[in-house]
Formats: C-alpha cells, structure tokens, sequence
C-alpha cells in the first residue's frame, strides 16, 4: 500500500522547493493536502508524478511545481477572498483554503463539481464553496475577489473575471502562445490590468479561454 504522506513529502522535497518555492504557507499547504484525493480515482498512484494530470478535454490538475508557483507568485493572504476557477476535483481550492480567509470553487462540470463538494467535505474544508458555471463568466455574486487563479493555459483573459477583481486586487494565469507558455501575475489598477511574467510554464488552453481572433476585410 503506497504511504502517500512519504511520496507528499519527497514531492515538496524534490518538486516544490527546487522551484524557488519558499513561502512557508504555501510548503505547508503542499506538504498537508492530500493530492491522491483530488485526482481521478485511476491515476491515484500517480498523483505526484511530477506532470499535469488529465481530468477531461483540454482540462488538467496542474503540475505540483507550477501550482505551487502560482500560489508562491500571488502570495495569498489570510484575510482574501479568491476566485479559483477550473477547480477540477478541489485541489487547487483545498490549498487555497489553506491560505486564505475563503475560495470560491467555480468548475463548468457538474460531475467534477459534485466530486470536488464531496471530497472537501470529507477533508473539513470548510471556508470553500463549491459553485457550477461557465469558467469564464466567473462567479460575480460573490465577487468582487481579492485574488483570481485560472487552473489552466488561457489565449487571453476575459474582461467578465477582470471585472470581478477589486482594485489592488491580483490574478495568475498561464498564457499561452501555441506550445509555449508565462505565468503572468496581474494586478489591477485605476487604468486595468498591470501584467508581469512570473514564471515560464504551459497548460492546455481552457475550453472558452482561445484568443479571439478578428478578421479584417
């Protein structure tokens, strides 16, 4: 029987912290929740492979490293709201529980969405709610949010989730231009959006995420 708490700590040990991950929050929270749980129930023994994991078209559990990454660039505080959006079967929000006062947990699949309510339930996540919808109108009734995390590559990001962030407030996404991919972190100002390369790092683009392409006749 595998000892997931063994593979959860060499995981951290030789993913996460070679990564320049070093808030000790976020190493908390990798190194506490257990990943095994939050992915298909086939791919439990390779839960910390050190790979994207597959969930459904275009749909991944991101890479420890890169999720990590993400939480270490947004240095989530314990008084913000945050806004997780693609949250697959909850690891992404179970950390994030970890970090901050509350999640929102928005996933387009009611299957995944049923999966991940029960999955954080039975973990006492408590300060995360679990809501079904299109990825990329957000989740305004609950906004506005003081952090947004995309789980997943996007072409660009819609002005309806740029919308749903405070002023000051902060977004991480993957941007994608054909295989490659920048975690950019943006911070929004008076003036919009003011993004910055965090990390390079890529993900399938999010079904409703492509850049729009116009055409000029």
């Amino acid at each position: 029987m595998t000892d997931f708490a063994a593979v959860r700590e060499a995981m951290v040990d030789g993913q996460v912290r070679p990564s320049d991950v070093t808030l000790y929050p976020v190493i908390e929270a990798m190194l506490t929740v257990p990943r095994e749980d939050y992915v298909p129930e086939a791919l439990r023994e390779i839960a910390y492979i050190g790979d994207h994991l597959p969930l459904a078209d275009r749909r991944v559990v991101l890479d420890a490293r890169v999720m990590a990454k993400m939480l270490e660039t947004l240095a989530i505080q314990p008084n913000e709201l945050v806004l997780d959006i693609g949250a697959g079967l909850g690891l992404s929000s179970a950390l994030i529980a970890h970090l901050s006062e509350a999640v929102i947990a928005l996933e387009s699949d009611e299957t995944l969405a049923n999966d991940a309510e029960v999955q954080l339930a039975k973990h006492g996540v408590d300060n995360a709610i679990v809501e079904t919808g299109t990825l990329v109108e957000g989740a305004p009734k609950h906004g506005p949010y003081d952090v947004i995390v995309i789980e997943g590559g996007v072409g660009e990001v819609p002005q309806s989730l740029i919308d749903q962030l405070k002023t000051g407030g902060r977004m991480a996404a993957i941007m994608m231009d054909g295989a490659l991919g920048r975690c950019m972190l943006g911070r929004k100002t008076a003036n919009g959006m003011d993004w910055r390369w965090s990390f390079d790092g890529a993900a399938p683009v999010l079904p409703g995420f492509e850049k729009q392409t116009i055409f000029a006749f």
